[in-house]
């Protein structure tokens, strides 16, 4: 018997020749393909009721109404099944507007989270719309934004004081030395010694210039500098100090001398030129002082001002710091007149250490210019390397925009090559006067800070690059510099605040720094300036405490 199906499927024929047994089989197979279908349907059916059941609670949470309806389903399913958002997705505009506006603030400081895990269990606690969800959140974030603030301006208030102040290790260093220069003779010995006397001004030797009122920090440029000279018998240098610390300064170098090398210490008052009459330098330096004493109501004054930014009100604290207004860093703008027998020196600051050997700078060619400097615009650090004439000048300022062009690379000070014969040509120092008024005149609008600014107006177009190599900066205000990085420098500036010497410096770069100390000296070992060397300070925690009517208490746990 044959089963004959035909294509309408209404009969089914049996034809001769096959069995019964064979239909049977026909009949079964045609009943598990249909409950097939069904199981599958059915396994389909429970996931999407599942899957809308997920959906609808979720909008139940979210503060939508019920569903119960096909059609409210398909509303709310239909947009994420298409991928595109439902609107209760989004960003309601009531908590754009509270939080645009000025006026949308929790007044009693007492309901303000101060954390967002106070701010999450309060909205978890009280059902709250909206709009009280954006008042508190905005709350939340203006108090903390204060509180930020506040301790910012604290701790650049801190730095402030920190680097402004003198050690207790440099004081009594001081007076030891003050006291050995009144009842030791040897430390008031002729220095340098009278056969050493015609090197001051003989210009086959490697003349160096240092101005500096900080015996140790004198001392650490000179050692550094003789021990990494490949000829220390032809190295000179000249130490100019003030009037106040010329005994210490003396006395210093009288018991420590630098042999074969030549070292000089004289006073300003022992230059002729200084004494002959009219110091420009000091005048201004004096009404520098007056005006900044007052800067911006002092001190006190820029710390409370709620509306300024940190950075700004860190600006403007260091405008404030005592070595803008010393006679140190503006003497060496009158170099040419201080040593009128000389050709060719390399002035030092105070706050470098000397790393190689300087005497190839004699044989840079400065191509008719009168400085030799490194430019402070391009490196790999970005954040030191970054300076350019907008950097430290107003230009805002008519004065400065109508002839200068902000975008022009800087230069640094710290380890120059002078050309003095160049420069006796030039109008360079008076130009240096002549702005220092103005900017007096303004009111310290077209620049702030140092001696710098007016330096690079004065030398505007008499400056000739140097390789970096020669000369690395920025040790003294950020730790991204490591120790290897720095030992590939011939000179090395603890430029910034936190001075080697300084409790607020970094301690891997202060070796650097400390290793050219002789911890065997008597004096080193008895002002204890050997603990600088592994000197590890403590870490203070502070609670701080934020107050709308009292301003940020900071005091340590």
């Amino acid at each position: 018997m044959q089963l004959h199906i035909s294509p309408s499927l209404r009969h089914v024929t049996v034809l001769p020749g096959k069995g019964v047994r064979d239909f049977i089989k026909v009949k079964v197979a045609s009943r598990r393909v249909s409950y097939r279908t069904v199981f599958y349907s059915v396994l389909f059916l429970t996931f999407m009721l599942r899957f809308v059941f997920v959906l609808t609670a979720m909008d139940t949470i979210d503060g939508e109404s019920k569903c119960s309806s096909i059609g409210c389903m398909g509303r709310k399913i239909g947009p994420r099944i298409w991928g595109r958002r439902h609107e209760s997705m989004q960003v309601p505009e009531e908590i754009y507007r509270v939080l645009e506006g000025k006026d949308e603030l929790e007044s009693d400081e007492s309901n303000v989270p101060e954390s967002l895990e106070e701010f999450v269990a309060e909205m978890r606690s009280n059902i709250s719309d909206a709009k009280t969800f954006a008042v508190k959140l905005k709350a939340m974030i203006s108090f903390l934004e204060q509180k930020t603030r506040s301790a910012k301006i604290q701790e650049y208030l801190y730095r402030h004081v920190a680097s402004s102040s003198i050690p207790k290790q440099l004081h009594c260093l001081a007076l030891r030395l003050a006291n050995e220069h009144s009842t030791n003779a040897a430390a008031r010995l002729q220095i340098p010694m009278p056969e050493s006397v015609p090197s001051l001004v003989d210009n086959n030797f490697f003349h160096f210039i240092l101005a500096s009122d900080n015996v140790l920090a004198a001392s650490v440029v000179a050692n550094s500098l003789v021990q990494n000279s490949l000829h220390p018998e032809r190295v000179v240098l000249h130490i100019i100090t003030d009037r106040k610390t010329y005994a210490t300064m003396h006395a210093w170098f009288s018991l420590h001398q630098l042999l074969p090398s030549v070292v000089e210490v004289k006073a300003l008052h022992h230059f002729d030129w200084f004494t002959k009459g009219r110091v420009p330098v000091l005048e201004a330096m004096e009404k520098d002082q007056q005006v900044r004493s007052n800067f911006r109501g002092g001190s006190s004054a820029i710390v409370a001002n709620l509306t300024e930014k940190p950075y700004v009100v860190a600006s403007k604290l260091q405008a404030l710091s005592p070595k803008y207004n010393s006679v140190m860093n503006h003497i060496r703008i009158h170099l040419p007149e201080l040593f009128p027998s000389l050709k060719k020196v390399v002035f030092l600051d105070d706050d470098v250490v000397v790393q190689s050997d300087l005497s190839p700078l004699w044989d840079v060619d400065l191509e008719g210019k009168v400085n030799g400097a490194v430019e402070t615009c391009r490196g790999n650090d970005k954040f030191v390397m970054s300076k350019r004439l907008k950097s430290y000048l107003n230009f805002s300022h008519p004065l400065i925009s109508e002839n200068f062009n902000p975008d022009e690379c800087a230069w640094a000070y710290g380890m120059n090559i002078f050309d003095l014969e160049a420069w006796r040509k030039t109008n360079i120092s008076s130009t240096y006067h002549h702005w220092l008024q103005k900017n007096l005149q303004s009111d310290l609008s077209l620049w702030q800070l140092g001696t710098l600014p007016p330096s690079l107006i004065a030398f505007h177009g008499h400056v000739h690059i140097v390789d970096p190599f020669w000369h690395m900066l920025g040790l003294g205000y950020q730790d991204n510099t490591s120790v290897a990085e720095a030992n590939e420098a011939a000179v090395i500036h603890f430029n910034g605040r936190a001075k080697p010497w300084l409790d607020i410096g970094f301690p891997h770069l202060r070796t650097l720094w400390t290793k050219y100390i002789d911890n065997s000296d008597k004096f080193i070992k008895t002002c204890k300036i050997a603990l600088l060397k592994e000197k590890v300070f403590p870490t203070i925690i502070y609670s701080v405490k934020f107050s709308k009517n009292y301003g940020t208490f900071i005091t340590p746990i």
